[in-house]
């Protein structure tokens, strides 16, 4: 909502090949020298597709019982669950049992949950171990103690090497302090361990720096985490050793205190990754002159590592342009996975020494010798854009199209592509400019800009002065890349805590994290509300450098579970409610929430700026008044997204229902949008967003709209079939099917 000043984080940040000949209305593929070109890369995304069925994400009986029943409240859901616990000898049966058993053990209703549990370990041993921990909380909640503890023991002698058996530990230690002791030596990622050594801290007589070192090594989810890591350096710095160091400056990076981790990592074992992040990490807080000194170190000791051609770029923006050069060329020669990132920085670094010459030379090697790469991505992109804004749109859209054909997988394409077809309208070629549109809606179907150019191109999917209502259907709840059968099965079954705490137990590679095992890390995240952690987690998968691990992403974003999971739909009922009520879309009210909160319910901005929708509390105070609600509490869900929709209802009032226009009010304020409007015009909404003189609120726009635009996709059933009948068509046109002796093909047609 609308703040004077404001910081944000944005994690998340989004990043074509014109005539293509994909025509919407019809869907019909030409044959030209360039859709040739397209065939040949769509068979190569179809190649792509089939490996991909090694990271497919099949639910849990996406058309069964038990996958619907999941999804619902306990309530709801019981007599289906009962109907099915009668039915013995199948898989949805024995789910079925522990499910209702788990729903009636959090009401508080042990005897029935115990008569479910009978002999279900026999039926159902993937969660055994489990079954025998419910089996111990059914007599918890009866108040049986002597058969809560005859439950613990048996639990502990039965599966003394699962993590389960932590919990044991920890129930039986109340009485024998000796079973926390072997909580901590056997299980000392537990949770329930780490809540333990946390509480113990306080005890005058314990040891603390043993404790401290748990909880640096396993605590990462708590919220005071920052603060323990401060509290062991203060007080234990000089007895740790360089193995407890990593541990600490890995914390650190995790939370993002960048300048404590570059310290801690400085002390850390000598390898290159510790290397660089000591000078990335005091770089990035601030410590300009220590960051030199680290990323130096580096070089000296690791010369030839492939990082350390990172700290040398990095160095050479610390640098005086004489020594950057230095670092550049070495760059240059000695790292060609890097030599075009070396060469852009190089021609900025000889601008800035005058030597246009040698830039243009630098500039004209980039795009020549790493026509492919991103960096010549960029200054493509940067001289389509001077040439727009020069009034050359001939050559703007010459310099996007080739950007779109070399660096097809640059984060700029999108955005390249979709100016490629703008341009093309204003220059009268209508066919061209509606074939791009269609390029970046197959192509780039998760971008801001495919919404625009399905808007373009006349789907019904909501444009700035209007958006659709609907009811978007459920999530599907995807599996698990990694982790135990037990763990996925209970990630599966919505038992999201207890598969958060096994997951803390079996997840012991999180500095050096796996594709499988940072998604998997990411959707339990998101289950159990961390929403914050769990999107960037997804979104920063992307961000792997080998090549090995960017085929693996690359087949698991042709996963809808990938998206849902990146785009997920916490608070719906809330959202739905709302939404209706004031006649707004709920898939733009998400988007909104998304952008603003990642969906933390108690977040609050350094100005004040409070939960899902980032309600101002003078702001909110306002809104209350003008719907008579007295009673209200801004960090409460349902509170605030009432308050924030009825605003953006009112932001859409203001606004004649321009959504685009209501957006950018929500972030910049009614006086900053007006003055906008008088400044740039609205004649063409897409320039107008360019225009947007606040980054900031420029971003925003993009960001709620693109949120918008995925939401309508993956959640919209109607859009989602238009996606795929435009994808299958294409994929259809591409494979020749002879008809006669002549040698004529033809295509079959739209599936």
């Amino acid at each position: 909502m609308f703040k004077e000043k404001r910081q944000r984080n944005n994690k998340v940040s989004w990043a074509a090949c014109a005539g293509i000949g994909v025509l919407l209305m019809g869907v019909t593929l030409h044959k030209t020298p360039v859709v040739d070109g397209l065939r040949q890369r769509l068979a190569q995304w179809s190649a792509s597709a089939e490996q991909s069925r090694q990271l497919r994400l099949t639910p849990i009986g996406e058309n069964s019982v038990i996958g619907r029943l999941v999804q619902l409240a306990p309530k709801d859901r019981e007599q289906k669950l009962q109907a099915l616990a009668q039915e013995t000898g199948s898989i949805e049966s024995n789910r079925a049992r522990y499910l209702l058993a788990s729903d009636l053990i959090e009401q508080q209703q042990g005897q029935k949950a115990l008569a479910l549990l009978e002999k279900l370990e026999r039926d159902y041993p993937v969660l055994g171990s489990h079954i025998a921990l419910k089996r111990a909380q059914a007599y918890e909640v009866m108040g049986d103690r002597l058969g809560a503890i005859s439950a613990w023991k048996d639990l502990q002698r039965r599966y003394s090497q699962d993590p389960v058996a932590a919990e044991a530990l920890l129930a039986l230690g109340s009485t024998d302090p000796k079973y926390w002791e072997k909580a901590i030596a056997q299980f000392p990622a537990h949770p329930g361990t780490v809540e333990m050594a946390y509480r113990r801290l306080s005890q005058e007589d314990t040891d603390q720096l043993p404790l401290l070192l748990l909880l640096a090594k396993h605590a990462h989810y708590r919220q005071d985490y920052t603060a323990l890591l401060n509290q062991l350096v203060s007080k234990y710095k000089e007895q740790l050793t360089a193995a407890d160091w990593e541990a600490i400056a890995f914390g650190y990076w995790e939370k993002e205190a960048y300048g404590e981790a570059g310290v801690a990592y400085r002390k850390a074992p000598a390898t290159p990754v510790n290397r660089y992040r000591a000078g990335r990490g005091l770089q990035l807080g601030g410590k300009k002159h220590d960051s030199v000194g680290a990323y130096k170190q580096l070089i000296e000791e690791f010369p030839d590592a492939k990082i350390t051609a990172r700290g040398m770029l990095h160095l050479s923006r610390l640098s005086e342009p004489k020594y950057a050069l230095d670092y550049l060329e070495k760059v240059q020669t000695q790292f060609p996975d890097f030599a075009a990132e070396a060469l852009l920085e190089k021609s900025k670094v000889l601008n800035s020494l005058g030597s246009a010459k040698a830039a243009f030379v630098a500039r004209e090697s980039l795009l020549t010798q790493y026509s492919n790469s991103d960096e010549a991505a960029q200054l493509r992109w940067r001289l389509a854009q001077k040439r727009a804004q020069g009034g050359e749109l001939t050559e703007a859209w010459e310099w996007a199209q080739l950007l779109t054909t070399e660096n097809p997988d640059s984060p700029l394409a999108p955005e390249a592509a979709f100016w490629v077809g703008k341009w093309a309208s204003r220059l009268g070629r209508t066919d061209d400019a509606q074939q791009s549109f269609a390029y970046v809606i197959m192509r780039y179907p998760e971008s801001y800009y495919a919404w625009r150019s399905a808007v373009l191109l006349g789907w019904d999917v909501g444009v700035f002065k209007t958006v659709r209502k609907l009811k978007p259907r459920l999530p599907v709840r995807s599996v698990l890349l990694a982790g135990s059968n037990t763990l996925k099965e209970l990630y599966q079954l919505g038992q999201d805590r207890d598969a958060w705490k096994l997951w803390q137990v079996e997840f012991t590679n999180r500095s050096g994290r796996t594709v499988a095992e940072q998604f998997t890390d990411a959707l339990i995240r998101l289950a159990i509300g961390e929403h914050l952690e769990g999107i960037f987690m997804i979104n920063s998968i992307s961000w792997r450098d080998e090549p090995a691990d960017r085929e693996q992403v690359k087949m698991l974003k042709q996963q809808r579970a990938y998206w849902q999971a990146l785009y997920p739909f916490p608070y719906r009922e809330q959202i739905l409610s709302w939404s209706k009520a004031y006649q707004i879309n709920p898939l733009l009210v998400v988007g909104l929430i998304r952008q603003e909160s990642r969906f933390m319910e108690k977040i609050e901005s350094p100005v004040g700026a409070t939960g899902l929708m980032q309600v101002m509390p003078e702001t909110g105070a306002w809104i209350a008044d003008q719907i008579n609600l007295t009673d209200y509490k801004l960090n409460k869900a349902n509170d605030n997204i009432q308050l924030g929709t009825w605003y953006l209802d009112f932001t859409h009032w203001q606004y004649q229902n321009n959504s685009m226009l209501a957006v950018a009010s929500y972030n910049a304020g009614t006086t900053n949008v007006d003055r906008w409007i008088e400044r740039f015009g609205l004649r063409d909404p897409d320039r107008f967003v360019e225009f947007i003189p606040f980054g900031e609120t420029k971003g925003y726009v993009k960001s709620v709209f693109g949120n918008y635009w995925n939401y309508a996709r993956l959640y919209d059933p109607m859009i989602s079939q238009q996606l795929a009948q435009l994808q299958s068509a294409v994929a259809a046109s591409t494979v020749p099917e002879k008809s006669d002796e002549s040698g004529d093909y033809r295509r079959e047609g739209e599936k």
